[in-house]
């Protein structure tokens, strides 16, 4: 009932609060009360690029890696792969940047009106001679054949200057 839902919001936010004590007595609740470990695990996966992102990188790698070994094992032995997952993610800094980031740019396409802009020539594929006549991938700069970072528009020129790190949604 909603206590499972309680219990994962407990969890997600003691972890998120850095308290590994609590992270492990919530997770301890769930597992003990016949919760799924799998249900967990997909829970953690999410975490991991929600609320740690960047700031470690290698928390998506932990986070699928207890999910495979609680698929590989199962319950009772997975429940101290989970374990070890929480405290973890307890213990690591938090970056939401990524997650931010994400939100402005789907915020961006909602919110946009009209036709989306089409991708800019330089960066479709020219598969065929047809597509090269019509200028696809004309002016492409091949970064790993350059020394130096090079001067190129990635974005449609709708969306030049815009930087959806920086940019707060409404």
């Amino acid at each position: 009932g909603e206590e499972h839902y309680n219990c994962i919001s407990a969890l997600h936010k003691s972890m998120r609060g850095s308290d590994e004590n609590a992270s492990l007595y919530w997770l301890a609740r769930m597992l003990e009360g016949g919760e799924d470990p799998l249900y967990v695990a997909r829970r953690l996966v999410r975490f991991a690029s929600e609320d740690i992102g960047l700031a470690d990188p290698l928390a998506l790698t932990q986070a699928v890696a207890a999910y495979q070994g609680c698929h590989f094992i199962g319950m009772p032995e997975c429940e101290v792969i989970l374990a070890q997952c929480v405290v973890y993610f307890a213990r690591a800094p938090k970056s939401i940047e990524v997650y931010r980031a994400y939100g402005n740019v789907k915020e961006c396409l909602r919110t946009h009106t009209g036709p989306l802009p089409p991708v800019p020539l330089h960066l479709r594929n020219a598969p065929t001679r047809l597509m090269k006549n019509l200028g696809y991938g004309k002016g492409y700069k091949y970064n790993p054949m350059y020394k130096e970072p090079v001067e190129q528009d990635y974005l449609p020129e709708e969306l030049k200057g815009t930087d959806f790190f920086k940019e707060r949604k409404s």
